[in-house]
């Protein structure tokens, strides 16, 4: 007879309240015959093997970490930077350390404590596996500033680059509606017609081949996953997004994106303190642009033609 995985390890942790067990299960702590099965729902069996790691406590203040970071600019109250794709911005579970709020507290030892304890500096964020430009605060003051500019959407423009399968169309336009947790999958976003949030994305394709176009995106909202969903609401999801996109058509490319296409490119806001216009732009990183050419090449020998 199968049970669900959460009852039988409740069962067995008698200490564990249910939504410290099902913590265990989606962060992967939690094995079945050797597998890593992160539902808690899923069926087991009197005869399967289950194994449980408990991780060991977390210091309730992240620690500073030697990690590298690529500065954009640099002054007594902020700091912009260019965020790889695979660094998590602040810790959370699973991601206790390693954070780029770990190598902050190391580039910057008197951040702590700015705008939060577990978060300091940060003003906004970007999604582990999105690279690009970030702005954090380096005092109060511009931190209390930045929040409330970012949170307003005033005297904020934020640019991202996308690489998707296919071409939108149009090949310009506006999205605006509203974004929300999924009522099929909580862990995914979606756009809803109430329990939501509005959100605003207006885009242009800057470069096409058949089969992946370059997207420009300026952002009006910042809500979760925001370009993701409305890019793929158009047909034309991120490649390598592994939420919303197509994992067939990424299988196809040489080699299948490790990430989501999904770049950070400009950030323009005015400075905090003395409110003058500053504007930084982050690189392209090299497996973007790998990608990327495919639909340069063909927009370049289309204008031969």
């Amino acid at each position: 007879m199968s049970e669900r995985l959460d009852i039988v390890l409740m069962a067995r942790h008698h200490d564990f309240s249910r939504s410290r067990i099902k913590g265990l299960i989606d962060a992967g702590f939690v094995k079945v015959n050797g597998e890593v099965v992160t539902k808690a729902g899923a069926k087991v069996n009197e005869s399967d093997v289950l194994d449980v790691f408990i991780p060991p406590p977390v210091p309730a203040v992240p620690e500073p970490e030697d990690i590298p970071i690529s500065v954009l600019y640099e002054d007594g109250d902020v700091l912009a930077l260019n965020k790889p794709a695979g660094l998590v911005v602040h810790p959370a579970p699973g991601h206790f350390t390693g954070t780029l709020v770990n190598a902050l507290l190391a580039h910057c030892p008197d951040l702590g404590g700015i705008g939060g304890v577990s978060r300091p500096g940060i003003v906004h964020r970007l999604d582990q596996d999105t690279s690009g430009v970030m702005i954090v605060a380096k005092t109060q003051r511009a931190m209390d500033v930045l929040t409330k500019e970012f949170s307003s959407h005033t005297n904020v423009e934020k640019t991202y680059l996308a690489l998707v399968h296919g071409t939108p169309v149009p090949a310009e336009g506006r999205i605006e509606n509203m974004i929300g947790r999924s009522h099929v999958n909580r862990k995914k976003m979606a756009i809803v017609e109430r329990n939501g949030k509005i959100a605003i994305t207006n885009y242009r394709v800057v470069s096409s081949s058949r089969a992946i176009s370059r997207v420009e995106c300026v952002i009006e909202t910042g809500r979760t996953h925001q370009i993701r969903v409305h890019l793929a609401s158009l047909g034309t999801p991120v490649v390598g997004d592994a939420t919303y996109g197509r994992p067939r058509l990424d299988r196809q490319l040489d080699p299948p994106p490790a990430r989501q296409m999904l770049h950070a490119w400009r950030l323009a806001l005015k400075h905090p303190i003395t409110r003058q216009p500053m504007v930084f732009e982050a690189p392209l990183p090299d497996d973007f642009r790998s990608y990327s050419f495919a639909c340069e090449t063909s927009v370049a020998a289309k204008s031969r033609c």
